[in-house]
């Protein structure tokens, strides 16, 4: 989601060991603007992407318009 802000030069993350809840971000954005904003901005967006799939996913359910596997005995 913050690659496509046309604001952030460079993103990316590194997890430095992968027995620590620690991830490491590093957002470069053109103009020396805000990063932070634009982590945040990214963060609302794949929220709402979230929500879209959610509320399509529970329509599909209600309507079960979706494919059956019958258990084999």
């Amino acid at each position: 989601m913050l690659m496509k802000n046309p604001k952030v030069e460079f993103c990316g993350y590194s997890v430095p060991h992968p027995s620590e809840n620690v991830i490491n971000v590093r957002i470069q954005m053109y103009d020396n603007l805000s990063s932070l904003e634009a982590l945040i901005t990214a963060l609302a967006d794949l929220d709402k992407v979230c929500e879209s799939v959610e509320d399509e996913y529970l329509t599909s359910l209600r309507k079960g318009d979706f494919e059956r596997w019958e258990e084999r005995t």
